[in-house]
């Protein structure tokens, strides 16, 4: 990935904040057919280890889990918040006009090998934890009881294992890119913070224009 210096983010907690907050992934892996990438929601894990692990789960239909060579790493990429940001915004554009539009983005790149996972124990207890991961916010916002997986019928769980296999990523390498405008001069910042916060009912601008606030200690 291309990165420049002021776009460069390696604090490890940083990156993980992103990767819990983004936990839907796009795998690449290199098969005896080439390059394929699938979208999986993985969890951080710590386990002793420098970077840490992923762990995520597929379809036991999914060829992912065996047809991917095991001596080639794979790359997660985690996607955080963007925004497609116009020139209008700048002030410098009226003085000048030498300005073009852009887009901002905060991504993590994670690199490691892979392994596949048929344990059964092991496969309850990340579904549990991917489960536990998701429904928490959801039932904060709506008041209601978060789903878990003994709501279910225990074989129709049961049956739901078998259709699944496990995925491991040991993190060899761990990165970020946070591109949010620290290229500009500080008043062309605030008219993206502006324009940002100006559209309306939409989420994603709204963090952009907070990550740009906080990329420049304000």
């Amino acid at each position: 990935m291309y990165t420049p210096k002021h776009f460069e983010e390696t604090r490890p907690e940083v990156l993980r904040d992103l990767i819990g907050a983004h936990p839907l992934a796009t795998v690449v892996t290199t098969t005896a057919r080439g390059v394929d990438a699938n979208h999986i929601p993985l969890l951080w894990r710590a386990d002793g280890s420098p970077l840490g692990t992923l762990i995520g789960h597929v379809a036991r239909a999914n060829p992912m889990w065996k047809d991917h060579r095991p001596e080639v790493e794979v790359l997660a990429i985690f996607q955080g918040p963007a925004a497609y940001i116009t020139p209008a915004w700048y002030p410098t554009k009226a003085e000048t006009g030498k300005v073009v539009p852009t887009w901002n983005y905060a991504v993590v790149h994670a690199r490691g090998t892979m392994r596949a996972i048929e344990d059964r124990a092991w496969l309850r207890a990340q579904i549990e934890a991917l489960t536990a991961r998701m429904e928490s916010p959801r039932a904060e916002l709506s008041g209601a009881a978060p789903w878990a997986s003994a709501d279910a019928p225990a074989d129709y769980i049961e049956a739901m294992l078998g259709a699944i296999v496990g995925i491991e990523i040991a993190i060899s390498d761990l990165g970020g890119k946070w591109k949010a405008s620290q290229n500009q001069p500080e008043r062309n910042q605030d008219g993206v913070i502006a324009g940002l916060m100006a559209t309306a009912n939409d989420p994603a601008t709204e963090a952009m224009a907070k990550l740009i606030a906080e990329r420049r200690g304000n």
